[in-house]
């Protein structure tokens, strides 16, 4: 058991670092090739934000623990509404945009459908696998078109922090940050399986708790970050891009890798309370006038995030 839990916590901690050195290096050789700043926010950094959740489930599927994989899309997606979003509105009330709210908050409701009628006959297989990845294209042309209509301020504010570097550096955190989310992510995988061989609990259980909040991690940390610092209008945003980003590209990845049956109680448990989660979302942003989720509210959606562990503890016993 030492060993597993070893590789699970250095999986952990360089899969997170090395997803940082990654982004930072391909939004900087994206610069550097003339690549615009708002485009490398809706393609390299939203892609880098989920390189950890791509990795681990691609390392998954192509070992076999096909279920691992999709427990870790759905489960990110549950950790990073219940836990990241309550958690950050904890410390501060969180803003909701207009644009988001019109805009994001149903594209994020509509992919999570999408994902109910992929799952629907248990089976995630390559036209599944297609659709979703149309369906990620259909939604990097939508924000797009929504960057277009985009205030200067808002587009600043994404773009504030994207790095300078000279190319060469870019291109070595590129590649480097590429190597070690590819080795941590296979280490992270082995000690993640092997733990639930021992304690005896499936690998969709380890995918939905264990690997699936150790992958929100950044998301956790970032968003925390900026609500200290006052800027809480950008995290809801990022979770909302990242949960579209984790069902239309991390979903797709077991699908075109490696096809996986899946059982009943993924659709009615884990999709239905990713389902329930994103409505909730909904409602919440829209109950405030002006739209905000409040302190309370999120302290509701980390009780909701406490009672599906439960659940699944109460499950797996």
């Amino acid at each position: 058991m030492l060993y597993p839990i070893i590789a699970l916590l250095i999986g952990f901690i360089v899969l997170v670092w090395s997803a940082d050195r990654f982004v930072i290096g391909a939004a900087g050789t994206a610069r550097n090739f003339g690549m615009s700043p708002m485009l490398i926010g809706l393609t390299v950094v939203s892609f880098g934000t989920s390189a950890p959740e791509m990795l681990v489930s691609g390392m998954a599927a192509t070992t076999g623990a096909g279920s691992l994989a999709v427990g870790n899309a759905l489960g990110s997606n549950i950790a990073n509404i219940g836990l990241v979003l309550g958690v950050t509105a904890l410390i501060a009330p969180l803003p909701v945009r207009s644009s988001v709210l019109k805009r994001e908050i149903p594209l994020l409701l509509a992919i999570t459908l999408l994902a109910g009628g992929v799952l629907y006959d248990l089976y995630l297989g390559r036209i599944d696998a297609i659709v979703l990845a149309l369906s990620l294209i259909a939604c990097l042309f939508l924000f797009a078109r929504f960057q277009k209509s985009a205030s200067e301020q808002d587009i600043a504010d994404e773009t504030e922090e994207l790095p300078e570097l000279p190319t060469g550096q870019a291109i070595f955190w590129l590649i480097f940050g590429l190597a070690l989310l590819a080795g941590s992510s296979r280490v992270l995988v082995w000690g993640a399986t092997e733990i639930a061989t021992i304690l005896g609990v499936s690998e969709l259980i380890i995918g939905l708790t264990i690997v699936a909040i150790g992958t929100s991690l950044p998301e956790l940390a970032a968003s925390v970050a900026s609500a200290l610092k006052g800027h809480t209008d950008i995290a809801l945003g990022n979770i909302v891009g990242s949960n579209i980003f984790n069902i239309a590209a991390v979903m797709a990845v077991p699908g075109f890798l490696a096809p996986v049956t899946l059982d009943s109680v993924v659709l009615w448990r884990d999709y239905g309370v990713t389902f329930a989660l994103t409505a909730v979302l909904a409602i919440l942003a829209l109950l405030q006038k002006p739209p905000r989720i409040s302190k309370i509210e999120g302290g509701v959606l980390v009780l909701g995030y406490a009672a599906y562990l439960y659940l699944l503890y109460t499950m797996s016993v």
